[in-house]
C-alpha cells in the first residue's frame, strides 16, 4: 500500500518497508550592475515573475522607494504596511537587482523561478481512502462509551492522552486554529460544525481573496489541508473521526496554488491575515517554495527569510502560536552542512551543500515557531522524521510505514487518519501529520488558559511534554545499521525536543 501526497509538502509518500528520502537545491546570487540602470524595457509578451521588496518595518514604501519599483519595470500588487513588505510583479529580469540599490529597501528577491502563472505540472497526490466497508467495520466495532465511529482507528489520540483529555474538555469554540495550507474543505461533515469563515481566505497571489469559497481546494488540488483540519478539530458529533481538539474553531487559509507552490508572498499574506482576524494558532505543514532551504547569503533568498520572518514575528505579537513541520527526510538540521540537490523545485534543480548557519527551511526554522518532529505508532521517531539538537521542540504522531511501526488493533494503520474533501476519511504520513497534533494541544492550552499570550502558551506546551529519551540505537528498518544519531539528554534531544505532546496536562494543568 503506498500513500503519495504533494512533493513537497510535509506529507509523504510510503511504500511498505520502505521510507522517503528527498534531496534539494539552489538559485546562484544576482549581481547587481555597478551603473543606475534605465528604465527597463521589455516586451509584450515576457513573462511576469513575482518579487517581494523589504523596506524599513511598520512603514509604508516611500515615494522614492514606488518611483524606483516602477522604474525597475514593476507593478505593486499589494503592501503589507505594518511589516515593511511589498509584493511586486515584473517582467523586467533585473527588477530585484535594480532595486536593491533604492535607499529604503532593506532587501528584495525573486519568490520563485517559475513565471506567473505557475509552469509546472500539477501534483496533488493519493491519499489512501477508507472504503465503505472499513467505515461499516470501524462502526459496528465502536462501543457506548461517546467515541465517533472511525477514532477506533485513530492510535495517534491515545499516544498524546487526547481521548482522556476529552473526558475533561474538548476545547473552547472562542479559539480558533488557522490551517494555512493547500485550502479546506468546509461543506466536510466533520469540519463544518467548526469552521471560522470569518477568519479564512484565499491567499494564494499574495493579497486576500475572501470571496465565498476561495479557501477550499479546487477540483484536483491537493487534499492536504483538509486532512491537516480534520486531524487538529474534526467534531465530536457521532459522524466519521475526532480530532485533537473537537470543540475548537479551525480555518483554512489557502496560500498553494493550483500547481501546489507556497511562495513566499502567499505565506506572508496568510500569516498577516491570521494576526488580523484573532487567530490563536497557525499550523503550517509546509515550506516556502521553491528553496527548501533559503540561504541569507544569496540575495533572492535572503529578502524572502526577511519577509516570512516579519509575518511570523508579527502573528506572534498579534496573538498567535506558530506551529510547523520539521520536514520529512531524515535530516540532521543541527548538522553544519547538508545535501541539497532538488532546489528550486519550479525550476532547473542543482547541487549545493548548504551551510545551516546562514541556510533555513522556512518557516520551520525561523525564531519563535514551534517546530514538531513525527513518531510513529511504536513512540519513536518516524524513519522519515528530520530530527536535530537545538532545532526540533516537540514531538507527536505523524505515522510510518506499518511495516516499521505497527499499531495496536484495532487501529490496522501505522498512518494518520484525516478527513478529505468531499466528506471522506483517508490516510497520510509526515511532519505534516504530526504538527497538527501540536497544533491541536496548543488550541487546548489556549482554551484552559484564555489569556495566555504565545510565550506562555509555548512555556506549557514544552513544559507538560512527556520527556522521551533517546533512541540508541534507532534502527528502524532492523537491518543492522544506523538510519539516524539521537543527541541529547531524556528532557531534551534531537529527536523528541522537550517530548511528546500532552493533551490530557492540556485541560488539566
Amino acid at each position: 500500500m503506498t500513500v503519495t501526497t504533494p512533493r513537497h509538502r510535509r506529507a509523504i509518500a510510503i511504500p511498505a518497508g520502505m521510507a522517503l528520502a528527498t534531496a534539494l537545491a539552489f538559485l546562484p546570487n544576482v549581481q547587481a550592475a555597478a551603473a543606475e540602470p534605465a528604465p527597463t524595457a521589455v516586451t509584450a509578451d515576457a513573462d511576469a515573475y513575482s518579487y517581494v521588496v523589504n523596506v524599513k518595518s511598520g512603514t509604508a514604501p516611500s515615494a522614492q522607494v514606488k518611483k524606483a519599483i516602477a522604474k525597475a519595470g514593476g507593478t505593486i500588487v499589494t503592501s503589507y504596511d505594518r511589516i515593511g513588505v511589498v509584493v511586486v510583479h515584473s517582467t523586467a529580469p533585473d527588477f530585484a537587482a535594480s532595486v536593491r540599490r533604492t535607499p529604503g529597501v532593506h532587501s528584495a528577491g525573486a519568490t520563485r523561478t517559475a513565471p506567473l502563472p505557475s509552469a509546472a505540472t500539477t501534483d496533488v497526490g493519493t491519499p489512501k481512502v477508507l472504503t465503505l466497508e472499513e467505515v461499516a467495520a470501524a462502526e459496528a466495532a465502536v462501543q457506548a462509551d461517546g467515541k465517533d465511529p472511525l477514532e477506533s482507528l485513530q492510535w495517534d489520540l491515545p499516544a498524546i492522552k487526547a481521548d482522556k483529555a476529552h473526558q475533561k474538555s474538548l476545547g473552547s469554540s472562542k479559539v480558533t486554529v488557522a490551517v494555512i495550507d493547500t485550502g479546506v474543505d468546509d461543506t466536510h461533515p466533520d469540519l463544518a460544525p467548526n469552521f471560522d469563515r470569518r477568519a479564512s481566505v484565499n491567499c494564494v497571489a499574495g493579497k486576500p481573496d475572501t470571496s465565498e469559497g476561495a479557501w477550499r481546494p479546487g477540483a484536483g488540488e491537493s487534499p492536504h489541508g483538509t486532512h491537516v483540519a480534520g486531524e487538529i478539530a474534526a467534531a465530536k458529533n457521532g459522524i466519521g473521526m475526532t480530532g485533537v481538539a473537537p470543540g475548537v474553531k479551525v480555518a483554512g487559509i489557502k496560500v498553494s496554488n493550483p500547481d501546489g507552490y507556497f511562495y513566499a508572498e502567499a505565506v506572508v499574506c496568510g500569516f498577516m491575515w491570521a494576526a488580523d482576524h484573532g487567530v490563536d494558532v497557525t499550523n503550517n505543514s509546509y515550506y516556502v517554495d521553491p528553496w527548501y532551504f533559503n540561504c541569507t547569503d544569496d540575495a533572492d533568498q535572503k529578502a524572502l527569510v526577511e519577509a516570512v520572518t516579519r509575518a511570523t514575528r508579527y502573528a506572534e505579537k498579534k496573538g498567535a502560536v506558530n506551529v510547523a513541520a520539521a520536514g520529512n527526510e531524515n535530516y540532521d538540521l543541527a548538522s553544519k552542512r547538508l545535501s541539497d540537490s532538488s532546489s528550486p523545485n519550479d525550476g532547473t534543480p542543482g547541487d549545493r551543500v548548504i551551510d545551516t548557519s546562514k541556510c533555513y527551511d522556512i518557516p520551520t526554522q525561523l525564531p519563535g515557531v514551534v517546530t514538531v518532529a513525527s513518531t510513529g505508532a511504536k513512540g519513536i521517531k518516524s524513519s522519515f522524521s528530520n530530527h536535530g539538537l537545538g532545532v526540533i521542540d516537540i514531538a507527536a504522531p505523524g505515522g510510518d510505514s506499518t511495516a516499521y511501526q505497527t499499531p495496536a488493533p484495532p487501529a490496522t494503520s501505522g498512518l494518520i487518519l484525516g478527513t478529505l474533501p468531499g466528506g471522506s476519511w483517508g490516510y497520510m504520513a509526515g511532519t505534516s501529520m504530526a504538527a497538527p497534533h501540536v497544533a491541536g494541544v496548543a488550541a487546548l492550552i489556549k482554551s484552559k488558559h484564555p489569556y495566555a499570550p504565545p510565550a506562555l502558551v509555548k512555556a506549557l506546551l514544552y513544559a507538560q511534554a512527556d520527556p522521551m529519551p533517546c533512541t540508541k540505537p534507532y534502527d528502524i528498518n532492523g537491518d543492522g545499521k544506523v538510519d539516524a544519531v539521537c543527541q541529547g539528554t531524556k528532557n531534551l534531544n534531537g529527536f523528541y525536543g522537550w517530548g511528546m505532546a500532552d493533551a490530557l496536562d492540556a485541560v488539566t494543568r
